[in-house]
Order: C-alpha cells, then sequence, then structure tokens
C-alpha cells in the first residue's frame, strides 16, 4: 500500500482550448508535477480525450478560461464554454474547474526564449499551446498546494 491509499492519485490534466488546435499538459500521479503531454487537433479533441481517459486515470481536468485583462470574457471564451459543454456530456462524472488562462501564452512564449530555443521553434504555436496547458497546471498545483 502506497502511502497516498489504495489506489495513489489520478492525474490532473490541463487543457487549453483553442479554434484549431488544444494544448494538453498533466501532472505525474502524486500531482506534484505538470509536463506538457501534446497539441491536439481542436475538432478531435474529445475522441482524443476519450482513448487518454480509458488508458489514464486522472482526477480532475482543469480547463483555461480566457480573460481579457479587465476580467471581462475574451472573444474566445463562447467557444471554450461550448468545448465545456461538450466535455461534460462526454465526461459527466468527470470532476472540470476553470482556471484563468490571462497571461498563459505570453509566458510560454518568454520560457521559450528563456530557455533558448530558435525563432523557428518559438513560431511553433502548437508548441506555445502545450507549455501554455503546462503553465497553467503549475500554477494551479501551487495554488493548491499553498491552501
Amino acid at each position: 500500500m502506497s502511502l497516498f491509499g489504495k489506489n495513489g492519485h489520478g492525474r490532473i490534466m490541463a487543457i487549453d482550448y483553442g479554434l484549431k488546435r488544444t494544448g494538453i499538459a498533466v501532472t505525474d500521479e502524486m500531482q506534484l508535477i505538470a509536463t506538457g503531454l501534446t497539441t491536439i487537433s481542436s475538432e478531435t479533441a474529445i475522441a482524443w480525450l476519450q482513448s487518454y481517459f480509458a488508458k489514464e486515470k486522472v482526477e480532475k481536468v482543469i480547463i483555461g478560461i480566457p480573460r481579457q485583462m479587465n476580467n471581462e470574457p475574451s472573444q474566445s471564451a463562447p467557444l471554450v464554454a461550448a468545448f465545456t459543454e461538450k466535455f461534460k456530456t462526454a465526461f459527466p462524472d468527470m470532476p472540470i474547474e476553470g482556471v484563468d488562462e490571462r497571461f498563459t501564452s505570453k509566458m510560454a512564449f518568454q520560457t521559450m526564449i528563456d530557455s533558448g530555443l530558435k525563432k523557428k521553434q518559438r513560431q511553433d504555436k502548437a508548441l506555445v499551446d502545450e507549455i501554455s496547458a503546462t503553465i497553467m497546471l503549475q500554477d494551479y498545483l501551487s495554488r493548491k498546494n499553498i491552501l
């Protein structure tokens, strides 16, 4: 038996849903470290998630809620809200939580610069989406562990 009970924890997943692409990040099973998993086509997101959930134990999903600087919903908020409804229909027993994703794309781009990625690599929007989801998840974990 592990320190965390019989089954241990499931992972927490972050979804950075966009019009064309969706960035996905997950924690380890002990929910300590956020890692970028992949970027998928937004059209295939529900099917991809069904396949992933069949293979991995996910305890909770956080979804980035796009907001403007004044905290009003951004242009893409209705798109994310529609995806969230589809998600709830497809996975009615999966707990989900919306989190503010305002600065994640800028932070992801800065992370790419700081890590020495070449300009061509920094233009890879799929990588930006994956890093954004990772930053969102790591921020969530940090706040969760403080409380």
